[in-house]
C-alpha cells in the first residue's frame, strides 16, 4: 500500500472515532433529557393531584358553609 494510503486510512479512521465519540455525547444528552422529561412528568402529576384534592376541598366546605348559613338563618328566625 502507499504512504498517501495510509494516511487515507488513518484519516478516516480519526474521523471514525470521533463520530463515534459524537454519537457517545449525543446518546448522553438524550439520556439526560429522558429523565429531565420524566422528573417534570411527575411533578406535574402530583401537582394535577394535589389541585384535584384542593378542589375537592373547596366543594366540601363551600358545601359546609351553606349548611352552616341555612342553620343561622334557621336559627335567627325561630328562636
Amino acid at each position: 500500500m502507499s504512504e498517501s494510503s495510509l494516511d487515507l486510512i488513518n484519516e478516516y479512521k480519526d474521523q471514525i472515532r470521533i463520530l463515534k465519540s459524537e454519537v457517545a455525547e449525543l446518546q448522553d444528552a438524550g439520556k439526560s433529557k429522558d429523565a429531565a422529561n420524566k422528573r417534570c412528568l411527575q411533578k406535574l402529576e402530583f401537582s394535577n393531584k394535589d389541585l384535584e384534592d384542593s378542589q375537592i376541598k373547596v366543594k366540601e366546605l363551600e358545601k359546609k358553609l351553606k349548611e352552616e348559613k341555612k342553620t343561622s338563618k334557621m336559627m335567627l328566625e325561630h328562636p
